[in-house]
């Protein structure tokens, strides 16, 4: 090995290992990557920044736009009505619909936007049927990872791996519907698994909004308690004493001497009030949280109050509403704490229970950091519930009642999405420049504005991606793609291409499960690419293996931001995923090896 080979592995190695522990964001890293490529000579500062201009990621954040100006206009609703003409009442029927549908839409957006586009959807026809979430959510998951290998857009690996091939004139690009067939392959697998085998590992767990009495979302949410004399709260407001910040619970009245301070509405400003002994604290809030803080401060917990004061601050049942939302995949929240984000104030609604890796938290609820696939319940008037529609951070799991005025719109970004797709596959127009110019449409028909352009970009992944990619230009340039090539076909070159062509799919899909599928997309495809030049065949069928792989991660919730997304809506465990995806991936790898060879001939 040459010293240029062997900084590049060293820059490989310590980056793979950063990503499989995961301590530093992913993103931080791929930086770093491109940082430490200059440092070492290995770049020039052109080189390593290139990745930033790449078309790949240009298509990528333009995705991510056109994706959320869909949802914007309420497709989902669309869809949902859709589904329940077609789907029937049986639940195979239904099952089957919204397989079909998350694989059609992640074929021509991006597959996070799709899942969050279905989810309200899903978890409403769920009720609507009685049928556990769990039970379909992991289907529309998986489903989405699949159909995103039917175009060029589907998803990021496919359109990495068309912009490295690029970097060699001598092997032919692929065009936008050169993945049909083999996506077409995977999609059908992939639904006759789920329906024949798959539907029968998945959990039926608790559902979304269940009715038994000892569920958090169920239990008394108002309760009184009395300052004891021994209380330190005696003399203090309620400003000063902060019970949102740190329980958080709400204290909706003060009942002195028989009368509540706060007025016939209750809507007086309770927060200047000095406590006294005797002051009978109206809390709102879990009882087991109402508990604690009772405890701590000293106060005499109190039966429940009585409907009157119930109607009087919470108004009428009707007027009240119970919901679950999870926070966005673009959410600016995510490592934050309800205290932080001064959740009750902000949003005006309180959070009843938080459900974190399968399970309901319901005390310090104030203090945990929210995560990607945490559920919310949360409660309030229904009009402040509704709001959350329009709310970036969050989505709100229900579907979206599509008004008369969002109809033009609707059409209109159909319109512009159908065009750019349309010049794309034809080859009018390169696929950066059409989806470029359908987020610009997005936004010059006001769609969106350019402020939600941007929240809909995940950048996460577009520093990730352009950090990562002059990687794979460099092993590339120093003959490390090579070195791995020629290892590789030294081990299974005298078994024939068939075997070469299963091994690079195993190896990609298992970096895929520690690391991401950009990242393990970047680092495969210049081997493949090397392997099949060396061995003179045509390198594409190799080239399609490993994106499959990196696009199809099954095994655990945390392969996939869509499997995250899922993860708390669908109430699932860590195991859950593992149990119906080790088959599905097993199934895959051997149709998709027997496959390619017959439409990518060596």
């Amino acid at each position: 090995m040459s010293t240029d080979q062997i900084l590049v592995v060293s820059i490989l190695i310590v980056s793979l290992i950063l990503f499989v522990i995961d301590k530093i964001r992913v993103d931080l890293v791929s930086m770093g990557v491109m940082v430490a490529l200059v440092l070492t000579g290995l770049l020039s500062p052109e080189q390593a920044f290139s990745g930033f201009a790449s078309p790949a990621v240009i298509t990528v954040w333009g995705v991510f736009i056109v994706s959320a100006g869909l949802s914007r206009c309420g497709i989902d609703r669309l869809l949902a009505q859709g589904m329940l003409a077609i789907a029937g009442s049986h639940p195979l029927g239904l099952l089957t619909t919204l397989m079909l549908c998350a694989g059609l839409m992640s074929a021509f957006m991006n597959n996070v936007g799709a899942v969050a586009i279905l989810l309200p959807t899903v978890m409403g026809l769920c009720r609507e049927r009685g049928l556990p979430p769990s039970k379909m959510l992991i289907p529309v998951a998986f489903a989405s990872l699949m159909g995103g290998n039917m175009t060029l857009i589907g998803t990021p690996p496919n359109i990495l791996a068309t912009d490295i091939m690029r970097q060699f004139p001598e092997v032919p690009g692929f065009s936008f519907f050169d993945f049909l067939p083999t996506g077409l392959i995977i999609m059908g697998t992939g639904l006759l698994y789920m329906l024949l085998i798959g539907r029968h590992l998945l959990p039926e767990r608790q559902p979304a909004l269940p009715e038994t009495p000892t569920d958090p979302r169920n239990q008394s949410f108002l309760s009184e308690a009395v300052l004891t004399a021994e209380a330190p709260l005696v003399g203090k407001t309620l400003f000063g004493v902060q019970f949102g910040t740190r329980y958080g619970l709400s204290v909706r009245d003060i009942r002195r001497d028989k009368e509540y301070l706060s007025g016939p509405s209750g809507d007086a400003n309770l927060g200047h009030i000095k406590l006294k002994q005797g002051d009978t604290l109206v809390f709102e809030g879990p009882l087991q949280v109402v508990m604690e803080a009772c405890h701590k401060e000293q106060l005499d917990m109190q039966k429940e109050p009585s409907r009157s004061t119930k109607a009087r601050l919470l108004g009428d049942d009707e007027h009240i509403q119970m919901a679950e939302i999870t926070l966005s995949p673009t959410s600016r929240l995510i490592g934050q704490s309800l205290k932080q984000i001064n959740f009750r104030q902000r949003f005006g609604l309180s959070v009843i229970a938080i459900r974190h890796q399968g399970s309901y938290q319901m005390a310090h609820l104030a203090e945990n950091p929210l995560d990607f696939g945490d559920l919310l319940v949360v409660r309030g008037p229904r009009e402040t519930v509704a709001t959350l529609r329009s709310e970036p951070e969050f989505l709100l799991l229900e579907p979206t009642p599509i008004t008369k005025r969002y109809w033009r719109k609707t059409w209109m970004a159909a319109t512009i999405f159908g065009a750019a797709i349309t010049a794309a596959a034809l080859g009018i127009l390169h696929i950066s420049i059409a989806i470029l110019l359908a987020a610009l449409a997005m936004v010059a028909t006001h769609i969106l504005s350019m402020n939600d352009a941007y929240r809909a970009i995940d950048w996460k992944s577009v520093f990730l991606i352009a950090g990562m990619l002059p990687l794979g230009e460099a092993m590339e340039h120093t003959g490390t793609a090579m070195m791995a090539a020629r290892a590789v076909e030294d081990i299974l070159g005298h078994l024939g291409p068939w075997y070469i062509l299963a091994g690079l799919f195993l190896i990609t899909a298992g970096l895929t499960e520690i690391i991401s599928n950009a990242a393990a997309t970047v680092l495969m495809v210049p081997i493949a690419i090397d392997i099949g030049l060396a061995l003179g065949v045509d390198p594409r069928g190799f080239v399609m293996a490993t994106v499959i792989a990196a696009s199809t991660s099954f095994l655990m919730p945390i392969g996939h931001q869509v499997n995250v997304l899922i993860y708390g809506p669908g109430g699932y465990r860590f195991g859950d995923f593992a149990r119906v995806g080790f088959g599905l991936n097993l199934l895959l790898f051997i149709v998709v090896t027997f496959a390619l060879p017959w439409i990518w001939p060596f």
